[in-house]
């Protein structure tokens, strides 16, 4: 079954790349590092999450 609001494989594969790259923007930016490491972790999770799901397609 197709849903139209489902992401293509590379579209999948893209978002994950901007989540990484946001991740270790994260590490880099001027906050203390708990904040830091907190938004690094999270970025982290989705695109784990989103590279789980493309890699099941």
């Amino acid at each position: 079954m197709n849903h139209p609001h489902a992401l293509s494989p590379s579209a999948i594969q893209q978002h994950a790349a901007a989540l990484k790259a946001r991740a270790f923007a994260a590490l880099r930016a001027d906050s203390s590092l708990s904040v830091r490491l907190r938004r690094y972790n999270e970025a982290m999770a989705k695109a784990r999450a989103l590279e789980a799901i493309g890699g099941a397609q």
